[in-house]
């Protein structure tokens, strides 16, 4: 039988495990969000899957409530933020 400091300690690094993969998707998210606004932002062709793809492994490790859900990415999004971005820095 494992002792209650054992299980504690394993449960901490379930979770610790979780939430460094989450972090390091969230890098990864962001820096795509990054990218994705600068094709928008230069009339570039872009698109979302990929931003997407990477918040569905964040939102199964939210099942697990440790971490936050992250909302999908639409196109709509993009464009609007890129507009309104637009908008302010022309103020």
């Amino acid at each position: 039988m494992m002792s209650v400091h054992q299980e504690i300690s394993k449960h901490s690094s379930r979770q610790h495990a979780i939430v460094s993969e989450f972090l390091m998707l969230e890098q990864r998210r962001e820096n795509l969000i990054d990218i994705t606004v600068e094709q928008c932002g230069k009339g570039l062709p872009f698109n979302v899957k990929e931003i997407n793809e990477v918040s569905k492994q964040m939102n199964l490790l939210a099942q697990k409530g440790i971490v936050p859900q992250r909302k999908l990415i639409t196109e709509h999004m993009v464009k609007e933020y890129v507009h309104k971005k637009n908008q302010a820095s022309n103020l």
